[in-house]
């Protein structure tokens, strides 16, 4: 009987301790606070705020021709105003129309029709982001210019044109009637508001557009702020722990197994190179703009108003160009006004790109100035030896960027005249317009 009460006050603590070890099991919560307190995953790293494509990819002009007059603006509010009411648009029945244009210069420039201009060749598929563009199978293709006719329809649809200047191509396509009417009382009619542009036809299948009178600008000093190169390393290197920091005549450097980022103070610019990345590839035009954009996103590289300007599926590049704030693209020699960037099949092989931000502008520095006409500007490029027509891809207005020659810590941005003659950006300056015959009044 002795044995029988054992067993039985054994099988009962067994039961009491099962039933203890079940509710500690139900009722057990682990410290996820602690454990988050105590994680090593290394945060996200931004230097700047990200940008959605339609803030980094946007027209810098619109031209407005209407019956034998043309009118222009490069003004960023009204840029935005336009491509914000375009993106409300249900854009429909893409297609190829190339060869159903005899001249696309001719078709481009006629009466009755706004042109969009962007800087760069844009892929449509990325663009889709902006606009509203109706079904699955649109084609693919690039285009640095969009037109709207104002004065046709289509089987009572409006018409919009996609056109790459640069591969001869056009892409029709439709909006409703509605869109279009709306437009044309909003824009269109409107137009002679805007300051007056003249033809220049630089060959028969190119025409450039210059400002008819002189232009009002601003001069700008700014107090730049270096940016932070700890997080840089941070974003760039995969593992920044392994990462060996050195200093340099000209400045920093940055280097673990493979890769290397250097900051030069003397021009402030950060080169980052991966020698490592392959590339022995080709990437889709759509493929490498949009990983290009991805890449500064993903650590807030966007510390200035910078804007697509230009990509080579061949050299695998892209670039990024600043703008001021009224609107005009910014050159230094040194490329400070740039991010470059090159890939490799997939990570970046070379990433170029300033370290300092125009945070700080100096507003009792601010000046308006005057610059000379198109006509003018035209007439310089002219004179010169040699010129040939054919060549001049731009005749542009914008801002050198450089260091203020009174001190050396500011950064002066003034208005001027740039062109690109056979692919080569040159300056025109005032110097050299004051050499006319006619002068500077």
């Amino acid at each position: 009987m002795r044995y029988e009460n054992i067993k039985s006050g054994i099988l009962t603590v067994l039961v009491l301790v099962s039933i203890l070890l079940t509710w500690n099991l139900w009722t057990y919560q682990p410290n996820f606070d602690m454990l988050e307190v105590n994680s090593n995953n290394v945060a996200e790293v931004t230097v700047s705020e990200k940008q959605e494509v339609q803030k980094i990819v946007r027209p810098d002009q619109v031209l407005f021709h209407i019956k034998g007059q043309h009118y222009g603006t490069t003004n960023t509010a009204e840029l935005e105003k336009l491509v914000k009411d375009m993106s409300r648009w249900s854009i429909f029945d893409v297609k190829n129309y190339t060869d159903k244009v005899d001249n696309i210069d001719e078709l481009i420039h006629g009466s009755g029709n706004a042109e969009i201009i962007f800087p760069g060749e844009v892929p449509i598929e990325l663009y889709r982001s902006v606009l509203n563009i109706e079904g699955k199978r649109v084609p693919s293709f690039n285009f640095n210019r969009i037109i709207i006719n104002v004065e046709g329809l289509d089987k009572e649809n409006g018409i919009v044109y996609f056109v790459s200047s640069e591969n001869q191509q056009v892409y029709i396509s439709h909006i409703s009637s509605t869109n279009l009417t709306e437009f044309n009382r909003d824009f269109y009619k409107n137009a002679n508001r805007y300051p007056q542009y003249f033809a220049y036809k630089v060959s028969e299948r190119r025409t450039i557009f210059l400002p008819e009178g002189e232009t009002q600008m601003m001069t700008y000093k700014y107090l730049p702020v270096t940016l932070n190169s700890d997080e840089f390393k941070a974003a760039l290197f995969s593992d920044p722990s392994f990462v060996q920091k050195s200093f340099v005549a000209s400045g920093e450097e940055y280097t673990n197994d493979s890769s290397k980022m250097n900051i030069n103070y003397n021009t402030n610019i950060l080169r980052y190179v991966n020698p490592t990345a392959e590339d022995n590839y080709l990437d889709s035009s759509f493929a490498l703009v949009k990983r290009s954009i991805d890449f500064v996103n993903d650590h807030g590289g966007w510390t200035d108003s910078f804007r697509f300007v230009s990509k080579s599926e061949y050299k695998r590049s892209v670039t990024f160009r600043l703008y001021s704030m009224d609107g005009y693209p910014v050159f230094n020699d040194r490329g400070l006004s740039e991010i470059n960037e090159v890939w490799g099949r997939d990570e970046i092989n070379m990433y170029v790109r300033p370290n300092i931000a125009l945070e700080l502008p100096l507003t009792t520095e601010m000046q308006k100035v005057t610059r000379p006409s198109g006509h003018m500007a035209l007439e310089f490029l002219q004179s010169k030896k040699n010129f040939k027509p054919e060549l001049l891809d731009e005749l542009i207005l914008g801002y050198r960027m450089e260091r203020d020659s009174d001190e050396n810590k500011l950064i002066l941005l003034e208005p001027a005249w740039f062109y690109r003659y056979d692919k080569t950006w040159g300056q025109i300056t005032m110097e050299d317009l004051g050499g006319l015959k006619h002068g500077l009044e």
